[in-house]
């Protein structure tokens, strides 16, 4: 059975950072395409970055090209979130999410497994 469990969350300044972890488990993830999503109050979950866990392709969202860098480690068990340079308007809970198929895309029906997400809060 697939788990994605966050952490990292937390209330940060404006122009702060905060590393997001994914603790993967249940499958070999090598082939999947991992993802982050993030949903603020009375939006919809909207895509951030994704890439494939065995490398090559990667997404950033405009909204956070340049300040967020998403990675994963070497035992295939952990996927990251770094950002920096924080806004208010990252303010949401933060989505990882796993698509079996292997395609880094943006639409959230692209991916089967989500976890339970973990609050980031930016302060003006």
């Amino acid at each position: 059975q697939v788990q994605l469990v966050e952490s990292g969350g937390g209330l940060v300044q404006t122009g702060g950072s905060l590393r997001l972890s994914c603790a993967a488990s249940g499958r070999t993830f090598r082939s999947y395409a991992m993802g982050w999503f993030r949903q603020a109050p009375g939006k919809e979950r909207e895509f951030v970055a994704a890439k494939r866990w065995s490398g090559g392709t990667t997404l950033y969202a405009d909204s956070v090209k340049g300040r967020f860098t998403i990675s994963r480690d070497n035992a295939g068990t952990t996927v990251y979130l770094q950002m920096n340079n924080l806004k208010p308007e990252d303010t949401a809970v933060y989505y990882c999410a796993a698509a079996p198929t292997g395609r880094v895309g943006v639409e959230v029906q692209g991916y089967d497994y989500w976890g339970q997400g973990t609050q980031v809060t930016v302060s003006s």
